[in-house]
């Protein structure tokens, strides 16, 4: 393990995910995580946290004009929701019997997934 792997943190939250923003102009509202930034400590969450970007015509996009896409949310602003019990909670780790760690919801005790 390097140093560049060393310094990046560990999140809960995975792509893939059903997560609720809890502050900002979309605290409240519930979205699939399209991608994390572990780097920065950033995800994008779909449909969530919108903005619009003034692009110029370029060869990928030739009509340029105004773009709307999703701008990254901080991860501590977000919380994963729970399947079993529909409740937006922090996410656990635990070890199994084998070795493999899952994650599991703090608020049910269920089992989220296993990773």
């Amino acid at each position: 393990m390097n140093a560049q792997q060393a310094m990046t943190p560990m999140f809960k939250i995975r792509k893939g995910d059903m997560v609720m923003i809890t502050t900002g102009k979309d605290k409240g509202k519930t979205g699939k995580v399209l991608e994390v930034d572990r780097s920065k400590q950033r995800v994008f969450v779909e449909k969530l946290n919108i903005i619009k970007r003034h692009m110029k015509p370029s060869q990928q996009n030739r009509q340029g004009g105004i773009i709307e896409k999703e701008a990254s949310i901080h991860v501590s602003n977000v919380m994963i929701v729970c399947k079993s019990c529909g409740k937006s909670s922090r996410a656990g780790i635990r070890r199994m019997d084998d070795g493999q760690k899952m994650r599991y919801c703090k608020k049910c005790n269920e089992i989220i997934d296993r990773g």
